[in-house]
């Protein structure tokens, strides 16, 4: 009878404790569904200065996909969802959703594309151009922000995305041409090393400002010829490009 009693006991534990971690995984889901709808509403907010209605439906798809939770300190994780930037230490910040998609949006990588990443973070932008399909080179300035992004990214899975610490202002030299550049922290100008590693036909997307005065998310392209120009976006504000140039 108290064996009966046990197997009883144990079952109706394992029962409680799936339905606990089913229901946690719902609510996530549903909390990204519901960042992606904010986004959407965003995008037609906006629809003046990005002139579009609406994201590339891919880019959409996978802002739904990747688990923002798991890029924010856990003190952050009831936060992850919502349409803001939040904090990863280190006086940085993770980029707010909308501005990750609209990012993501404006260089519209193919599979296979290769994209450098300037300022890692905590590895969210990487990991959502990486589920694009996207062969990524992302550099962080900060090394302990660079070792566990590093950590986090290959932990995850995401295995087409290479890290360094180093300072980005001088891009990946090694690894260039690029078909598109991301960059995630305010410089004052557009550092010429990264047009010199864009390739002919290539993007990037980048906001340019200091720190107390507007910024402004600009669009560089080069054509095939490697004439460049460039395109504002809309205001913005991020943290800004630090290194020694």
């Amino acid at each position: 009878m108290a064996q009966r009693v046990f197997q009883l006991f144990y079952a109706w534990l394992f029962l409680l404790v799936s339905c606990s971690n089913a229901t946690g995984a719902d609510q996530y889901e549903e909390a990204r569904l519901n960042m992606v709808k904010v986004i959407e509403a965003n995008v037609r907010d906006t629809s003046f200065h990005i002139n579009k209605k609406s994201l590339d439906p891919r880019v959409m798809t996978v802002m739904g996909r990747v688990e923002r939770h798991k890029f924010v300190p856990h003190s952050e994780q009831s936060w992850a969802y919502a349409n803001r930037p939040l904090p990863i230490g280190h006086g940085q910040t993770i980029s707010q959703p909308y501005i990750v998609a609209l990012m993501t949006d404006l260089i519209s990588p193919d599979p296979g594309a290769k994209v450098l990443e300037i300022g890692t973070g905590s590895g969210y932008q990487a990991a959502v151009l990486a589920e694009m399909g996207a062969e990524v080179f992302t550099i962080e300035i900060i090394g302990p922000l660079a070792t566990e992004a590093s950590k986090r990214l290959q932990d995850l899975g995401y295995e087409q995305v290479k890290t360094r610490h180093g300072d980005g202002y001088y891009g990946w030299e090694t690894e260039a041409p690029f078909d598109a550049i991301v960059v995630t922290a305010a410089a004052d100008h557009v550092p010429p090393p990264l047009i010199r590693q864009l390739k002919p036909g290539g993007v990037m997307v980048i906001p340019v400002g200091s720190r107390f005065l507007v910024q402004q998310l600009v669009l560089v392209e080069k054509d095939d010829t490697g004439a460049v120009t460039t395109r504002q976006i809309l205001p913005v504000r991020f943290v800004p490009l630090t290194g020694k140039h």
